[in-house]
């Protein structure tokens, strides 16, 4: 699924109303009554219906839900703000099929706004501003916003909360932003729902299919996408009859520093659960009897130290490398960790301290592979980039950076960011909060070397690798919760994960 820019979301409207063809007016017509529904399929008729349009189309969007919710028995209030005398076309079209609606109250706010009492039991409807916002709010509208904030009652903004702008909300006003419970998207998602610091006021957001034209959509230019299942699974690689261990590669793990030899353990069962014909784990000597017992099936190459990684391996027999869970950031680890990767002729993923060893040693970018995988969760990618504002300006400087080094990055997290050395973001459905816990990035490395070492490119290992994650995240976490949840667990499901996606 693609995500496209406010700018060419209007582009989208216009081009359905040329093509279609349908008016204007009748578009809105059917976006309200996907929107009542969805309405109605959330809150019953005890909510008392308290709508806030503004002048513009997302007003007119409103003015539209209130007529059909009266109709279906809801008690309705309306607060139409027209400021400034001047309402566009269509919602002054809703506004005077209102009028005809006595079960209706409707206030028309010019000047003075007397604003209702709002308890638990009233369902704010937002539709003061939409997706053509492109400046923070002020004066009496961030005043009405602040005041619904304060209310107890519930709100649903209608395509996304009023204040909030589609892309970049750097030198936005938080404060002056609906906090939603609900966001009923029209068509599309926008880009700044995948935002964690925009989660409260997004809240839970649903998309409605208002049949906008998929051929504009498909045309459109955009680098940020929604990995889908179907994709997902046309990517997987079917197993021939008579292949053998050979035929799926062997993958090098470098990982394991003393006393953390558990993230080259998670990292080797990931990986040997992910298709995998060989590993061989590359760790310090104290770690070689526990990684023998943890994992039989994995080869266990020691280390000349015994407590870290100090010296590059002979990969001669390799066809894919992994470096950095649990490595430690020694100075003779970090330099053993460059000398390894930089003259690699095989795909490399960095993850973990090999990450934060660049961050240390930044003029060693430069000595990065092409095309390798890093992996960093965002403390680490803050040492790669900096201090960031918020969410849009980190993955500006993402994608700078994937582009300068020609290699993907891969932003862990919530909606995992797979970032491509051309700048396209796709952005990864599966997944839980019961994740967010030790080991599980180490999951996803062992995954991405076996898939590498498989023969995938460097994109398919990256969108299949962190999406098969997510959903081995999300099988474990229906049998165990989230807040039990440990990186074992999600281990553990992988083969689960890996059987539902091969399904044919």
């Amino acid at each position: 699924m693609k995500i496209i820019s406010s700018t060419q979301l209007k582009e989208l409207d216009k081009y359905t109303i040329v093509k279609e063809p349908i008016a204007s007016i009748d578009l809105m017509e059917r976006a309200a009554e996907e929107l009542t529904h969805a309405i109605m399929r959330r809150w019953n008729t005890s909510f008392h219906i308290v709508v806030f349009a503004g002048p513009g189309n997302n007003g007119g969007d409103a003015l539209a839900v209130a007529r059909m919710l009266s109709l279906q028995n809801y008690h309705v209030e309306v607060f139409l703000f027209n400021t400034q005398g001047e309402l566009s076309e269509e919602c002054n079209t809703n506004l005077e099929r209102l009028r005809g609606y006595d079960s209706v109250h409707l206030t028309e706010v010019s000047t003075r706004f007397d604003p209702p009492v709002l308890t638990e039991r009233h369902l704010v409807v937002d539709g003061l501003f939409g997706s053509g916002l492109n400046k923070p709010l002020n004066g009496g509208f961030a005043a009405v916003v602040k005041y619904i904030n304060a209310s107890k009652a519930q709100v649903v903004s209608i395509d996304i909360p009023s204040g909030l702008m589609c892309e970049d909300n750097t030198y936005n006003l938080r404060q002056n932003m609906i906090h939603a419970n609900v966001t009923l998207s029209i068509q599309l998602p926008k880009l700044s729902f995948f935002f964690p610091e925009n989660e409260d006021i997004v809240g839970e957001w649903q998309l409605l299919d208002i049949q906008l034209r998929k051929d504009f959509i498909d045309m459109a230019d955009s680098p940020y996408y929604i990995t889908e299942e179907a994709e997902i699974r046309h990517l997987i690689k079917p197993r021939k009859r008579f292949a053998h261990k050979g035929n799926f590669g062997h993958a090098l793990l470098i990982a394991g520093s003393y006393g953390m030899a558990g993230s080259s353990i998670l990292s080797a069962r990931a990986c040997l659960r992910s298709g995998v014909g060989l590993l061989t784990v590359h760790t310090p000597i104290h770690n070689h009897d526990l990684l023998q017992a943890t994992v039989p099936e994995a080869i266990v190459q020691t280390d000349i130290h015994e407590h870290y990684f100090a010296e590059p391996v002979d990969t001669d027999s390799y066809h894919a490398i992994a470096i950095g869970p649990g490595l430690g950031q020694e100075e003779d680890t970090a330099l053993a960790m460059i000398e390894q990767i930089q003259n690699s002729q095989l795909p490399v993923v960095l993850d973990a301290d090999a990450i934060n060893i660049l961050g240390t040693h930044r003029n060693w970018f430069s000595r990065i592979p092409k095309y390798s995988i890093l992996t960093p969760h965002l403390k680490e990618l803050e040492r790669l980039i900096g201090k960031c504002m918020d969410t849009y300006e980190r993955l500006t400087k993402t994608k700078e950076l994937a582009t300068y080094l020609q290699s993907y990055i891969i932003i862990k997290g919530a909606w995992s960011i797979v970032v491509t050395p051309e700048g396209n973001c796709y952005f990864n459905p599966t997944g839980n909060p019961g994740m967010a816990t030790a080991g599980s990035g180490d999951i996803l490395t062992g995954i991405l070397a076996a898939l590498l070492a498989q023969g995938y490119n460097q994109e398919e290992a990256c969108r299949l690798g962190v999406y098969v994650h997510g959903l081995a995240g999300d099988i474990a976490t229906a049998e165990k919760g989230e807040i039990g949840l440990t990186a074992s667990d999600i281990v553990d499901a992988l083969p689960a994960a890996w059987k539902k996606l091969a399904a044919r």
